[in-house]
């Protein structure tokens, strides 16, 4: 997918966090625990992009620590019911999260500085390779391992802003069910109260979410976007027979 193939690609001079995500990656598939200091640099390389961070629940077996019985989302859910106000981009705080907490999972909260684009894995797949293609700037994506619906692509893009009149605002509701919306089949857009998974992240069943493009790159307006999304949307619907409807982010969390 020109510069978007692998999982790390990026400009030429890579920071040095992008280049360690791989060793982060390699020692968490031979050892239980992560190399801290690679995450802590993955983190606070998503807050100097600007993105707020708060710190999420991960798996533990299938399970999540939050040890809730049944848990909807394991390891995809902020640890605290009070994640908006608590998101933050200082890297002081975000470095005792994660050293007090060296398996915990992060999230971002959306509709401040960012919008996240999120689509079936293989539809982001094929959009990202159609958009770079074109030439069209596309900002930082992750992908989000899983089964089926689980296994998404998330496109960052810019905000659409919190407009003056509260009326104009689209809650996030809308926004991350929108596989009910027929011009928007399987897309969820998570704008001001969602948020999103960041890598490094753990799911159940030895999955991970990680970056395709890292957060060095600038955040894109999300409707130069949005057509090729949709269009690839509607592709991977119409190619295997609609989608099975999860619980979308956010529950209660």
């Amino acid at each position: 997918m020109g510069d978007g193939k692998g999982r790390y690609s990026g400009t030429e001079n890579r920071p040095s966090w992008e280049s360690r995500l791989p060793q982060w990656m390699r020692r968490r598939a031979k050892d239980t625990e992560p190399d801290d200091s690679a995450r802590e640099e993955l983190l606070l390389a998503v807050a100097d992009a600007g993105m707020p961070l708060a710190p999420a629940a991960y798996p533990v077996s299938y399970r999540c620590s939050c040890e809730r019985i049944g848990c909807p989302t394991p390891g995809r859910h902020p640890v605290s019911f009070a994640w908006q106000t608590q998101s933050t981009t200082d890297r002081a705080q975000i470095q005792r999260w994660a050293d007090g907490e060296p398996l915990a999972n992060f999230i971002t909260a959306t509709g401040m500085i960012h919008d996240v684009l999120d689509v079936p894995l293989e539809a982001g797949r094929s959009a990202l390779e159609r958009l770079l293609e074109q030439g069209i700037d596309v900002g930082p994506v992750a992908e989000s391992g899983g089964e089926g619906e689980q296994a998404r692509a998330l496109f960052f893009t810019a905000t659409r802003g919190t407009p003056e009149d509260e009326d104009e605002w689209w809650p996030c509701e809308l926004d991350c069910r929108p596989e009910t919306m027929d011009e928007h089949p399987g897309l969820r857009w998570h704008c001001r109260g969602s948020y999103v998974l960041v890598p490094p992240a753990r799911l159940p069943g030895d999955h991970d979410v990680y970056w395709v493009r890292g957060p060095e790159h600038p955040l894109p307006d999300p409707l130069t976007l949005l057509e090729s999304l949709t269009d690839a949307c509607a592709q991977f619907i119409g190619d295997h027979g609609g989608i099975e409807h999860e619980a979308a982010w956010p529950l209660g969390r």
